[in-house]
């Protein structure tokens, strides 16, 4: 059987391309499971999943719950905000106390850039990346390609622009990583004040303008301005930043051709994107809902069949 070529999912920065392309034909099979009469596979009947957040979480921690339950784990629910963290208990010792229920798989969203790599290297368990700090979000990076890639049959050559606040997005900065190993063009579009200085290093294209962003790109990935990790004022308004970097009918309407439209969720609607849109027959928004599921099921039981076959 193949395998994951990693022992946790951290980052797409650690993949190959083999590894996404293995876990796009699982989830593929997964997708046919979840659109059965019944949804359930008994493939981790006896494997005990943590969901660590440390930051609130509404679709990522759904999605992933679901997933586990979809493959029959048991699955433990721990929120910071309502546990002995605001006590002052450390990160280790949490989790230790977690693993010492015999927990065999920790998903962790964490505030803090490095925090599931830590993790990886201090406690006997699967680590899952859930989003740490403005670093990674691996799974979204995932299911978001996984969904391109159902839409338009494969990503090589295709051209992707991500719109929004790239500077304080850890969405950005794994797509980049994930659409580049699958052989796609990535553009980044927004304010000068939310486009990191590093960010050409990566091999992207950087573009100011929205319209020309839109007229060069196949799929748009649209991303909301993230004002809770910011500390000061990066544009003057958000009725400017909607004038400028908004996506409406009208303007989709200029580029003489149809675009995909993606969002990796919570909408602002009717300041990045109008309801218009959002709702429209190029957004493939709900599908990426549902492909959050069945990419997250295809990590969980990759890497659960390493605790298997240890």
């Amino acid at each position: 059987m193949k395998a994951l070529s990693v022992q946790h999912l951290l980052g797409i920065k650690n993949l190959k391309k083999s590894d996404l392309e293995l876990i796009f034909e699982t989830a593929d099979h997964f997708k046919e499971v979840i659109n059965r009469p019944i949804k359930k596979v008994p493939s981790l009947r006896d494997i005990t999943i943590a969901n660590l957040f440390f930051e609130n979480s509404t679709r990522t921690k759904l999605s992933f719950e679901l997933a586990e339950k979809r493959l029959s784990a048991d699955v433990i629910n721990f929120s910071a905000s309502q546990s002995s963290v605001k006590k002052g208990e450390t990160l280790i010792d949490t989790v230790n106390n977690i693993l010492a229920m015999k927990v065999d798989m920790v998903v962790m969203r964490h505030p803090n850039v490095g925090a599931a790599t830590f993790l990886s290297q201090h406690v006997n368990a699967k680590i899952i990346n859930a989003g740490d700090g403005t670093h990674e979000h691996p799974t979204q990076a995932i299911l978001d390609t996984y969904s391109i890639r159902e839409k338009l049959g494969n990503l090589a050559g295709k051209k992707v622009v991500i719109v929004g606040d790239i500077l304080h997005s850890r969405v950005a900065l794994s797509n980049i990583y994930a659409l580049q190993l699958l052989e796609a063009e990535v553009m980044v579009c927004g304010p000068p004040s939310l486009i990191p200085k590093y960010i050409e290093k990566l091999g992207v294209l950087v573009e100011y303008k929205l319209i020309d962003a839109l007229r060069w790109c196949d799929v748009a990935n649209i991303l909301r301005v993230q004002h809770e990790r910011m500390d000061v004022k990066y544009f003057p308004s958000t009725r400017e930043y909607t004038q400028l970097y908004g996506v409406d009918a009208h303007l989709l309407s200029k580029l003489g051709k149809e675009i995909v439209i993606m969002h990796p969720g919570p909408i602002n609607r009717g300041v990045e994107i109008t309801s218009e849109v959002a709702d429209s027959g190029q957004s493939i928004i709900l599908d990426q809902v549902e492909n959050g599921v069945a990419t997250r099921m295809a990590v969980v039981y990759l890497l659960a069949q390493q605790i298997k076959h240890a």
